[in-house]
């Protein structure tokens, strides 16, 4: 006898062998979606596609993508897979243009091909550029200063055009500063190379390299520079609530994804030590090009539209979070 055929609507997750892409999958499957992976794993892990089929693919390669949505059928596309070291894109920015901006011109044409008309993107605060005002807010000016920050306003502006031609309906997430793991240790933070903050500062913690503090002459209260810190949980939430929001015909909308609270880089040392009980050693670096001493985002817009509010973005739980699935997690 047949097994019975499977009713839950599908939607293909590109890149959701990554960090953040790997929490939304399990935030999909909770909501009753089945999440079918799209990933070449360049920069992501196998083990971290546990809720759902992988579907081993570059988005470079248009046929693949074209096959994946044949077979699949999705409802929509969540749009994670992207380069995202602002660093490399300085580098090499045509690299960025190739992985950011023509790969997502490949899946948005396949889209459109196969009559896939919802997508929610992974975007970012850096398509804001250099703040002329904190909080920030959606109607702040785009000014990218990286590649990296150009390349996802690009797609962003793709989008919006893909949805006048083509009736594509759009969920743009940007977000300030993903932080934490999955409060059941499930999955978590594991980039090659590493440079978020609070990764960094556990692995010094556990005896890594010394911390890097890049600039203590800001003008904030303790010298270092600003963020806004949000839970990858919550992230996962509200990529979810866009989707809901899309599937139900009410509109694409380009949504900032913070805390609307910052906390500085000592701050952040500060909250890791308390956890670890160890002392966090540090060095002291001159700043780099191109960060603006604060960055914190206007939420309210995204709790307005969505009903999404952070449920889990405190620092301490945030911390606590990234610590338990580190010290469970080989540092090979």
């Amino acid at each position: 006898m047949p097994a019975p055929e499977r009713t839950e609507p599908t939607v293909l997750v590109t890149g959701g062998a990554g960090y953040v892409g790997s929490h939304a999958c399990k935030a999909l499957h909770r909501a009753g979606f089945r999440p079918v992976v799209l990933d070449d794993l360049s920069r992501g892990f196998r083990r971290a596609v546990r809720w759902g089929p992988l579907v081993e693919a570059s988005l470079a390669d248009g046929a693949a993508v074209s096959a994946a949505l044949a077979e699949w059928r999705p409802v929509a596309v969540m749009h994670f897979a992207a380069l995202a070291y602002v660093g490399e894109s300085m580098a090499d920015p045509g690299l960025y243009y190739r992985a950011n901006v023509a790969n997502t011109l490949n899946l948005l044409q396949a889209m459109v091909a196969a009559d896939v008309r919802r997508i929610v993107f992974s975007s970012t605060c850096a398509t804001y550029g250099d703040p002329i005002r904190v909080p920030i807010a959606e109607d702040h000016p785009q000014r990218p200063v990286n590649p990296y920050g150009e390349t996802k306003l690009a797609v962003e502006r793709m989008l919006h055009w893909f949805g006048q031609c083509h009736g594509l309906g759009w969920g743009a997430l940007r977000y300030f500063n993903a932080a934490g793991a999955d409060p059941d240790g499930e999955i978590g933070e594991n980039h090659q190379p590493e440079t978020h903050l609070i990764p960094l500062a556990i692995e010094a913690a556990r005896g890594g390299p010394p911390l890097r503090i890049f600039g203590t002459d800001y003008p904030t209260p303790d010298g270092t520079a600003i963020r806004d810190y949000i839970h990858v949980a919550d992230l996962a939430d509200a990529h979810v609530r866009s989707l809901g929001h899309l599937l139900a015909d009410r509109g694409s909308h380009a949504l900032n994804l913070g805390t609307g609270t910052g906390h500085s880089v000592r701050a952040v040392i500060d909250a890791v030590s308390r956890r670890t009980n160890r002392a966090v050693p540090a060095v002291l670096a001159p700043r780099r090009a191109g960060d603006p001493p604060a960055l914190v985002a206007d939420p309210s817009e995204a709790r307005k539209l969505l009903g999404w509010q952070p449920a889990c973005s405190d620092m301490t739980t945030i911390v606590e979070t990234a610590w338990r699935w580190h010290s469970a997690t080989p540092t090979a």
